[in-house]
């Protein structure tokens, strides 16, 4: 009989097969986290789903040995959406459902709900590992868009580098909620450093109607998130979209509190990890060692040095915070000699994730597994 530490222990290597895995730890703080999350039986019914969504009759078939009816599971599905810990599409007035990562994923959905506890072993569990397995492919979630204002007028912006472009964009709902980074610090006492602002995250579409539905969020017009996007800049945050052209949510971050950039910290070279077209470049005849752009920066790339601001190219993310903040217009973004391409959609986003973490041949076989209908 399966013990209920067997039970989660089958959960971690099951979601460890996910682009974004769950690597377990000697301390246990994996199997801790997932208790917060999941009861038992949540827990067992999650290893039966699959990385790519499932007809609720197809998932129903690998249960029913349990005497568990299709109505019934369906409940227990809809209630683990509505937590934040199972993905939900409905096509042509059928329910599918899919294994969430995570992060960006279950982490995410419980912003506004979060115990000190639960809160205590994520940071813990970062620190351990999840922080490696994010950038574990070296292929982030998230890219950089820079500040336009630090851009030269000659240079021309790609779309997917205009953070305006990218809202423009947008088609359909569009919301913000508290940003769960920052939240889960001044849970455990330890409030960000950078600003105040808290209602930073932005999710558009079919994500922002899942975000309504769950409670996490507000709806707001186009005019509002630009808004919310100017204050986030003037106080120093990094925007970062979902790594796609068409970015499902625009995330504003900083060095105190956003995991993806506490963890990128700690590498010595922060810029191979991220997805950016630019770089910073000071002009040193007009700067004045005024040291703003020392405070700005979350990537702690700029430093001076016989009072004059240099940036290190190999911490540069290419965001633009230094630029907005300088008066003098001593720092600009610099266009790199090849422009990074986002992936077309976040689907292809994490396939390539996926492929480059497992290899093209073990892809395939997936392939083979899912046209036969089984379970990935």
């Amino acid at each position: 009989m399966t013990t209920e530490t067997e039970v989660y222990r089958d959960l971690q290597r099951h979601l460890d097969r996910l682009p974004i895995g769950f690597p377990a730890t000697e301390s246990g703080v994996d199997i801790r986290v997932l208790r917060h999350l999941f009861t038992p039986e949540e827990a067992w019914l999650a290893t039966q789903l699959s990385m790519l969504p499932e007809s609720l009759t197809r998932v129903h078939r690998r249960v029913r040995k349990t005497g568990t009816s299709i109505e019934e599971l369906e409940r227990s599905l809809d209630q683990m959406v509505q937590k934040g810990l199972v993905m939900s599409r409905t096509r042509d007035g059928h329910k599918y459902y899919a294994n969430e990562m995570l992060a960006i994923g279950m982490y995410e959905h419980q912003v506004d709900r979060m115990p000190q506890g639960f809160v205590e072993d994520m940071l813990q569990y970062l620190d351990e590992a999840f922080g490696v397995e994010l950038y574990r492919t070296r292929i982030p979630q998230l890219r950089t868009v820079p500040v336009e204002r630090g851009i030269p007028q000659e240079h021309r912006v790609a779309t997917y580098d205009s953070i305006r472009e990218i809202v423009g964009a947008v088609e359909g709902q569009m919301v913000v909620a508290n940003c769960i980074c920052r939240q889960a610090k001044d849970r455990v006492g330890e409030s960000c450093h950078q600003t105040d602002l808290r209602e930073t995250c932005l999710i558009f579409g079919r994500a922002a109607e899942h975000y309504l539905d769950m409670g996490l969020a507000r709806s707001i017009t186009k005019e509002e998130a630009l808004t919310i996007l100017n204050q986030a800049q003037e106080a120093g945050l990094v925007l970062q979209p979902i790594n796609s052209q068409r970015p499902e949510a625009v995330c504003c971050c900083c060095g105190d509190c956003c995991g993806l950039l506490m963890s990128a910290k700690k590498h010595p070279k922060p810029s191979e990890l991220y997805a950016s077209s630019y770089y910073a470049e000071v002009d040193a005849g007009r700067c004045n060692a005024c040291a703003s752009c020392v405070d700005r920066c979350q990537l702690q790339a700029a430093t001076l040095i016989n009072d004059v601001c240099v940036v290190d190219r190999d911490r540069c993310i290419g965001c633009g915070v230094c630029a907005a903040g300088c008066n003098l217009k001593a720092i600009h973004l610099r266009k790199k000699e090849t422009a990074t391409v986002p992936p077309v959609s976040t689907g292809f986003l994490y396939k390539k994730i996926l492929t480059t973490k497992i290899g093209r041949w073990r892809m395939v076989k997936l392939g083979v597994k899912r046209l036969a209908r089984m379970q990935v």
